[in-house]
Parts: structure tokens; C-alpha cells; sequence
């Protein structure tokens, strides 16, 4: 590709709400920004990391600094898949080199990923986070464009499924899903689903702790179950069928749109469905996602919506779609003097 100047920046984002999860509470969150060019064209890529594998901005930072010759060099996106693990750290580069590449190119990001059409906008889901049932009943009125919601679950059972009927009940009408972020035991699992189903919920995702896994076997649930924290990467995927219904991508756990589109297909080649998820971003995160998101079953890309202020240009929620245009990332720029 030719030799780069690379430039990395952090910055710490905003919510316009406490957003919490099982165990966790956000007010701010941390990114990083990768900025590669050539002198003619230049590349971006945003990072959040993922908080419960440690991979803080400190931790990619380090990463990419460690890295940083390789990286000038001009990798290719698959060269880089043995450079950087997978994480936010290779997640930034990657999609900075994508942008790159469209630019010097002059071809969209979407045809470079072997997509077939422009994209489309898709249907996401709008998350709740874990609160009051009645608060996030009202949550869900709010989310009138909504035609898909997810729930936040903090591992209290009977509470939990308080909060799902209470969400029902102010949304008859979406489709809903709910999130675990690992808060179950396996001793949950039979009333849990059974009193999901009651409320027509069509996903469960991530009830166990990663490193359950193996709790996973046999059991047979009579809705779907996504894995996420438990399917990081690529590797992870030769375990996941016969446990799990799903796979849930997320680029920073994988390390990039490039690995992204590899898990997509193996995915489909064990007969699981696809779903793309995020950490908690701007709309240069979410763009990337957008171009996954053509290929998958299910979306959640709603982390711009959580912030007090986005990237300008920024991607478009319209009537419970997210659609991302070149503008937003996958074009390219001249580099900055």
C-alpha cells in the first residue's frame, strides 16, 4: 500500500443520559480515533474498546503504538489481522484503512466489501437501559419511530421480567429482544425464557457469563439465544453451534469490518443467524457497522442515539431505520495539513 502517517487522538464522548447495564452504570465514554494518510488520501476509524475484556484506551493505544511501523508500512487489511489481536485497537486501523482504500480508489467502502448493491437503510433496534419498569415503559413510548427494541437485564429475575412486561405493555407493536450482558445462571434459564416467551419476546442475548459456554449445551430454548461477550472473534465461532442461535459482531470486539465479514460467513456456514451489535460510539463507528449490517438477520446500531452530541455529518434514524451515507465515513479525504 506505501508507507502511512498515522495519528492518534482520544477523546471522551458525552451521554445524554446514565446508561446502565448488569453491573455497570455510563455517564461518559471513552474513543479513540486512527487517522492514516498518504499525502493525498486519508482514512479514519473510531474505537471503543470493550470494557469487560480490559481493552481500555490506555490498552489500545498501547497496541497501536507498539505497532506503529508495521502499520505506517501500509499494511494490507488482511496483513494486519496478524499484526494488531483482535480489539478496538485493530478495529480503528481497519477502518481507517477501508476509508483509505475507497479513497485512492475511488470506489464506496460497499463495493470494496463485495456487496452487490448500495446499501439500504436497515432496520435497528433502539436499547433500553436497565432502569425503573415504569421509567423504562416510558422509555418506550418515547422511542415512537421504533420498530425493534432491546432491553437492558441486570440479572434480577423477577424484576427483570416486571421491566419486559411493563415495556410490552407500552409497545405492543415491536419487535423486542433482551440483553443479559452475562447476568444469569444456568439455574435461570428455564423461567427465564418461559416468562420472556409470555411477553413475545423474540431474542435473548448473552444470559450467561462468558466461560459458560458449556452450560449452553443441549439445552433447547424456545427463543433464540445471541452470543456476544462469549463470541469475540473469529476463534470463537467453532464452538458456538449447538449453543447458541446467534452470533452477535461487534467490530470492536473482532477487530474490524474486514474479520467482521469473515465471521458473517462462517456464521452462515454453520447455519447461525447474524446479528451486528456496538459499543457505545459516534456515527464514524456506527458507519462502519452499517456496511455489516447490509448482511445480517438482526441490528443494533443505536449508539450514537445514547450521546449528548454527535459527529457532524452524522448517520440518519428515520422511522426505525439507520441508513449511513459516504459522507458520514467510506469516502475519504485529503489529509489534514
Amino acid at each position: 500500500m506505501g508507507a502511512l502517517r498515522l495519528t492518534v487522538v482520544t477523546d471522551t464522548l458525552r451521554l445524554a443520559q446514565p446508561f446502565r447495564i448488569a453491573g455497570y452504570v455510563f455517564d461518559t465514554a471513552d474513543v479513540l480515533v486512527v487517522e492514516l494518510d498518504d499525502g493525498v488520501h486519508r482514512g479514519r476509524g473510531e474505537a471503543a474498546g470493550v470494557y469487560y475484556t480490559g481493552d481500555d484506551l490506555a490498552h489500545m493505544r498501547a497496541a497501536i503504538e507498539g505497532a506503529r511501523g508495521e502499520i505506517e508500512a501500509g499494511p494490507t487489511r488482511e496483513a494486519l489481522r496478524a499484526i494488531l489481536p483482535p480489539g478496538g485497537a485493530r478495529n480503528a486501523v481497519d477502518a481507517a484503512l477501508w476509508e483509505l482504500e475507497a479513497a485512492r480508489t475511488g470506489k464506496p467502502v460497499w463495493a470494496l466489501a463485495g456487496l452487490e448493491t448500495p446499501p439500504r437503510p436497515i432496520v435497528t433496534t433502539f436499547t433500553i437501559g436497565a432502569d425503573a419498569p415504569e421509567a423504562m415503559a416510558a422509555v418506550a413510548r418515547g422511542y415512537a419511530q421504533a420498530k425493534s427494541i432491546k432491553v437492558k437485564l441486570t440479572g434480577d429475575l423477577d424484576l427483570d421480567l416486571t421491566r419486559v412486561a411493563a415495556i410490552r405493555a407500552a409497545r405492543p407493536d415491536v419487535w423486542l429482544g433482551v440483553d443479559g450482558n452475562q447476568g444469569f445462571g444456568a439455574g435461570d434459564l428455564d423461567a427465564l425464557v418461559a416468562g420472556l416467551g409470555a411477553y413475545r419476546v423474540s431474542l435473548l442475548e448473552q444470559p450467561l457469563a462468558r466461560g459458560r459456554e458449556a452450560d449452553l449445551d443441549g439445552y433447547r430454548s424456545a427463543i433464540p439465544i445471541a452470543g456476544d461477550e462469549s463470541l469475540l472473534s473469529l476463534a470463537d465461532l467453532k464452538d458456538a453451534s449447538g449453543r447458541f442461535d446467534v452470533v452477535n459482531i461487534k467490530l470492536d470486539k473482532c477487530g474490524g469490518l474486514t474479520e467482521g465479514l469473515l465471521m458473517a460467513a462462517e456464521a452462515r456456514r454453520l447455519g447461525l443467524g447474524v446479528m451486528v451489535g456496538t459499543m457505545i460510539g459516534t456515527s464514524l463507528a456506527t458507519a462502519t457497522g452499517f456496511v455489516l449490517g447490509q448482511l445480517a438477520d438482526l441490528v443494533d446500531l443505536d449508539g450514537p442515539t445514547f450521546l449528548a452530541v454527535d459527529r457532524t455529518p452524522s448517520v440518519t434514524y428515520r422511522d426505525g431505520t439507520l441508513f449511513a451515507g459516504p459522507e458520514v465515513w467510506g469516502a475519504g479525504t485529503a489529509p489534514r495539513p
